[in-house]
């Protein structure tokens, strides 16, 4: 069995049998072949940041 997801941001971790779905709204990015998750509280925090494609250096 796959561990679940942390958040690279805040540490969180996702639970996937969470009754309201939170579970599809984490995002997935993939930077220079490493794998990295974002919770829903921050990538709506840096919704911005991603989409100008920042590096997650300057969040």
């Amino acid at each position: 069995m796959t561990p679940a997801p942390v958040c690279s941001r805040c540490g969180a971790q996702r639970v996937d049998d969470s009754p309201t779905g939170e579970a599809l709204a984490w995002v997935r990015e993939q930077e220079r072949g490493r794998e990295r998750w974002l919770c829903p509280d921050c990538a709506r925090a840096h919704v911005r940041d991603i989409e100008a494609k920042l590096p997650t250096e300057y969040w």
